[in-house]
């Protein structure tokens, strides 16, 4: 029979480890000179201030090693971290590369690629990640029935459903389809993995931000005939569509 002593000393588990899966930016970088960098993301920055906000970012530098071009890690992440971008990750980078990653506290990175709103606009010192994986199967649908608050993030790995509004400085993330029943003032971002077929549909469309497979639009982007209107947004030849319904 256990003694007092061995029922004090006894705590239920505080944590366990998951496997899960997360849609992270990844910064494809085709160019050396920190400083064009720099400029190129101020000027992608100001497109969607509070989309990159505090936003974690993998760096890849495959296309740089593969043409032996060398690139300043420190310089490159603290310029990364001052636009307020949170290096997480680093992936086709050289072993010297990689020493310099790990003192400063940013890991290997290994994962499939990721479809973010970052690739979607391709300016000289950035270019995309090529899609060479197809499509993954989706899951079941979520249902969510309360509003999505300012703040909140919530990620679906098949479709999402919300059967009320998503506030301003809210943000959807599915890697199906989207299916919004009350206004859509955040972000929502369809196709995460690089599903192109996604689609997003909503019945008051006043979204900070849309997306779909990397490509985006931003609130300025949408014309009087769409805003405030139940719609639908799909991709077609590679460019954001938006229907009302």
């Amino acid at each position: 029979m256990p003694t007092d002593s061995q029922h004090s000393n006894y705590h239920p588990p505080a944590l366990e480890f998951k496997s899960t899966t997360f849609s992270v930016p990844v910064l494809v970088l085709a160019n050396n000179d920190v400083i064009i960098i720099e400029h190129q993301l101020q000027e992608k920055i100001q497109l969607a201030p509070e989309f990159f906000k505090n936003s974690p970012v993998i760096i890849d530098l495959q296309e740089l090693n593969k043409q032996d071009l060398n690139i300043d890690i420190s310089e490159l992440v603290n310029m990364l971290r001052s636009l307020a971008f949170l290096p997480i990750g680093i992936r086709g980078a050289t072993t010297q590369q990689l020493k310099k990653a790990l003192e400063l506290a940013i890991p290997a990175h290994t994962g499939p690629n990721q479809a973010s709103a970052i690739d979607s606009v391709k300016p000289q010192a950035l270019q995309a990640t090529p899609a060479t994986e197809p499509a993954p199967i989706l899951e079941s649908a979520t249902l969510i029935t309360q509003p999505i608050r300012s703040g909140q993030r919530i990620y679906a790995h098949g479709d999402l459903i919300i059967l009320a509004q998503v506030s301003a400085g809210a943000e959807i993330l599915a890697e199906g389809n989207i299916h919004v029943y009350g206004s859509l003032r955040g972000r929502a971002l369809a196709g995460v993995q690089g599903n192109i077929e996604a689609r997003i549909f909503c019945s008051d469309l006043q979204a900070e931000l849309i997306s779909i497979a990397g490509t985006y639009k931003i609130s300025e982007d949408l014309t009087e005939i769409v805003r405030n209107r139940p719609v639908q947004i799909c991709l077609q030849n590679n460019t954001l569509t938006i229907k009302n319904l």
